[in-house]
């Protein structure tokens, strides 16, 4: 799954909103049976991205990116590598976008919007992972306010090895499928979110890369195993 969603997407538009591939993907690759064995279908409407609705609850989801290479946040440390020097740009793949709910509750902000603001985790999905493991344990974390206002969602994949498994993300979690590979050293979130210098960042847009690659192929044997069935 290589396909770049900018290249159906209008010029200067974000394919998180405006690619109807990408949509489309989403729709296809998450209407699937969850844990319980309910199917988690979900549906394109009017003014919606995609939604579920069932006995279960209404479920209103976005797409997001769930890689960043941190060209803002970094720009102190980037300014001064040699483009030559950065890994090539993968484009946006589907391996590089996840769902989360995307209506506001209480006018506070979205798991998106939230992460991406956090200082702690600044955007990167390792230590959104983190906090959604912890989520599930009831511990604490930078972002455990906004994960409970989403808790029925969560619930739906009955703990973390089952939300893990039904997006495709064993790649991010070692085999014991407790502990998340995180992109740099971590230290219970007391370590920097930001790569500080020239061989952090790269160590960081490598593994960042290598999980891209690897979730697209997750997907790809996903997707060929339902065309075999």
């Amino acid at each position: 799954m290589t396909f770049d969603f900018h290249s159906d997407t209008p010029a200067g538009k974000d394919p998180d909103s405006f690619s109807p591939a990408l949509r489309k993907y989403h729709q296809l690759l998450w209407s699937k049976e969850l844990p319980t064995g309910q199917q988690f279908h979900l549906a394109m409407e009017p003014r919606r991205y995609l939604v579920h609705r069932s006995s279960s609850g209404v479920f209103f989801l976005a797409s997001d990116a769930i890689t960043t290479r941190l060209r803002k946040k970094a720009w102190k440390v980037i300014r001064d590598i040699p483009d030559d020097d950065l890994p090539k740009y993968l484009g946006y793949t589907l391996g590089s976008t996840l769902v989360f709910p995307g209506n506001r509750i209480g006018r506070k902000p979205t798991i998106n919007g939230a992460r991406g603001l956090h200082p702690r985790i600044a955007d990167r999905f390792d230590l959104t992972l983190e906090c959604i493991r912890r989520h599930y344990l009831s511990k604490p974390s930078p972002l455990a306010a906004v994960l409970l206002r989403y808790a029925d969602f969560f619930a739906l994949f009955g703990d973390f090895a089952g939300y893990v498994k039904f997006f495709l993300l064993e790649d991010l979690v070692e085999d014991d499928g407790q502990t998340v590979r995180f992109f740099q050293p971590f230290a219970d979130f007391s370590t920097p979110a930001v790569p500080k210098d020239r061989d952090e960042y790269l160590e960081y847009l490598r593994l960042s890369n290598a999980f891209i690659s690897a979730r697209n192929r997750r997907i790809d044997e996903e997707l060929q195993g339902r065309i075999a069935r």
